[in-house]
């Protein structure tokens, strides 16, 4: 009865999707232990067992670990779920970098020019973001839709203009460019984002309201690609797009406003970001320097990791910052080059979770076949007088 109750977990897709996921990350963790082990075997172990604390190595206090661990694992959750939802409906944002610089010049452009708003200052400042990132995935989203322009060529290129747009617009603005720090002046308080009260329960962290928007965020977008029709019909577009027109749905119009939307959930990354107050109020800054924020691009590893799904980038964005996190606290007891080679690995072996579910299942459907053939033939049913 037991083995016949585990046969039919086993059988389940989100078993095999466990598992995939704990293999990818297993397989990423051992490699990551050997090239350690190779670079530095005196401090190895130690050094893997600070990656493996994550944010709770953290030395001044757990709780102010995991209220980080929650700060950081927002912008990535914003990305992967960016990534996701674009995948969903049958296209690949690799634009969400660029999706998140916008945002993040638009929100600090509104906080240093809309001074004196009130209480209508941070809510600006947010639907600003929001509003440039929805646009830059508006673009590769039109010419998709319109031109059939492939939509990773097109967000990759506007991920570099987006950078030297924003750079440029930056330091030609006396109010927003500080010449003398070579950044953005300092936020006004007013265009922060609200703590509410979670410095609270994470004494001395960075955290703010930006995690509950994300899980929300999380929540609504499963809500509506699986409960609703225009869900419905942006991943009906997705699997086929020649098949929904002939449903009548428009294609175009859906590919357009799933790009947009993909746009916008990175843009509400960047600028929850570059809005959070900080742990003592100084808020951030951009330095208009020709770099792409990493954001974008970590987001495509946490949207594999979490299949795609929205309630699963929210773990995967949190276990990958925690990876990171303890990579961080690690820094002592081995080289920085290290450390990110071994981070990196685990995210890239990570993203192969859908090769592990794969391999899983040819591995089942071989057993089950050789279990049938395994089986004698059915014997003819004979009765007493030699009748069939």
């Amino acid at each position: 009865m037991l083995k016949g109750k585990l046969k039919k977990l086993s059988d389940t897709a989100g078993f095999k999707t466990f598992v995939s996921i704990a293999l990818s990350v297993a397989f990423g963790l051992l490699v990551g232990f050997i090239i350690l082990l190779i670079a530095n075997p005196r401090n190895a172990f130690s050094a893997f067992l600070g990656i493996l604390a994550g944010s709770f190595g953290e030395p001044k206090s757990p709780w102010l670990g995991f209220g980080d661990l929650l700060y950081y694992a927002t912008p990535i959750l914003f990305t992967g779920l960016s990534v996701g939802f674009a995948y969903k409906t049958g296209l690949f944002n690799i634009g969400a970098s660029g999706q998140f610089m916008v945002a993040q010049f638009a929100s600090i452009a509104v906080a240093l020019y809309g001074r004196g708003l009130g209480f209508m200052h941070w809510p600006l400042a947010l639907l600003a973001g929001i509003a440039a990132g929805a646009l830059w995935g508006f673009f590769p989203g039109l010419l998709k839709a319109l031109f059939n322009v492939n939509e990773v060529i097109t967000s990759i290129m506007l991920n570099y203009i987006g950078m030297y747009l924003t750079n440029m617009l930056i330091k030609n603005s006396k109010v927003l460019y500080n010449p003398a720090r070579v950044e953005t002046h300092f936020l006004p308080r007013s265009a922060f984002n609200p703590k509410l009260g979670l410095h609270y329960i994470f004494p001395g962290s960075r955290i703010d309201i930006g995690i509950i928007i994300a899980i929300v965020t999380a929540i609504v977008i499963y809500i509506i690609l699986n409960k609703t029709v225009f869900g419905y019909e942006l991943k009906a577009v997705g699997y086929n797009r020649h098949a929904s027109r002939y449903a009548g749905i428009n294609e175009k119009k859906s590919i357009i406003l799933s790009m947009t939307i993909a746009g916008g959930l990175a843009g509400l990354g960047g600028a929850l970001k570059i809005l959070s107050p900080g742990v003592h109020y100084l808020g951030h800054t951009i330095k208009p320097i020709d770099v792409i924020a990493v954001e974008g691009f970590n987001g495509i590893p946490v949207a594999l990791l979490g299949i795609l799904h929205p309630i699963g980038i929210i773990f995967s964005a949190l276990f990958i910052t925690y990876i990171q996190r303890g990579g961080f606290f690690t820094q002592a007891k081995a080289m920085i080059e290290i450390i990110d080679i071994i981070v990196a690995l685990i995210i890239y072996f990570s993203a192969f979770a859908f090769l592990f579910k794969m391999i899983l299942s040819k591995i089942r459907k071989k057993k089950e076949q050789e279990d049938i053939n395994d089986k004698p033939p059915l014997q003819p049913n004979v009765n007493n007088r030699g009748e069939v």
